[in-house]
């Protein structure tokens, strides 16, 4: 569980692209934006297996995640933790959090077979 203060929920609940610090295979930090959600208690997002970003959490799960209030470019929110995953059946995840910033689901049409996503 994650204890944000109630002055920075606002933008847990914004469209804001969340950024998310990895570690690589050589030990450089890898940085990828990404849309979220939150459940109040946990910032998630679903990726695919085959990503840079899912194979570095498999391989060193300490993660920090950065968001800007769109808003207030000078105000933010910058969350450490460890990371983990688990298999998005369905892309129920992917399609929610489409829903947050599109609209509709992430993918109209059936997935493709061979696309396994992961929440994390």
């Amino acid at each position: 569980m994650i204890a944000v203060p109630e002055q920075y929920a606002d933008i847990l609940h914004s469209n804001a692209l969340a950024y998310v610090a990895t570690t690589g295979p050589k030990g450089a930090p890898q940085v990828s934006p990404v849309w979220f959600g939150w459940d109040g208690e946990k910032i998630f997002f679903s990726t695919t297996k085959a990503r840079q970003k899912f194979q570095n959490i498999l391989r060193e799960p300490g993660v920090s995640v950065a968001i800007t209030d769109p808003k207030n470019p000078f105000r933010s929110l910058e969350i450490r933790g460890t990371a983990h995953g688990e298999d998005d059946h369905g892309h129920r995840v992917a399609h929610l959090i489409a829903q947050k910033y599109l609209g509709h689901d992430a993918t109209p049409e059936t997935p493709p077979a061979h696309e396994e996503r992961v929440v994390i």
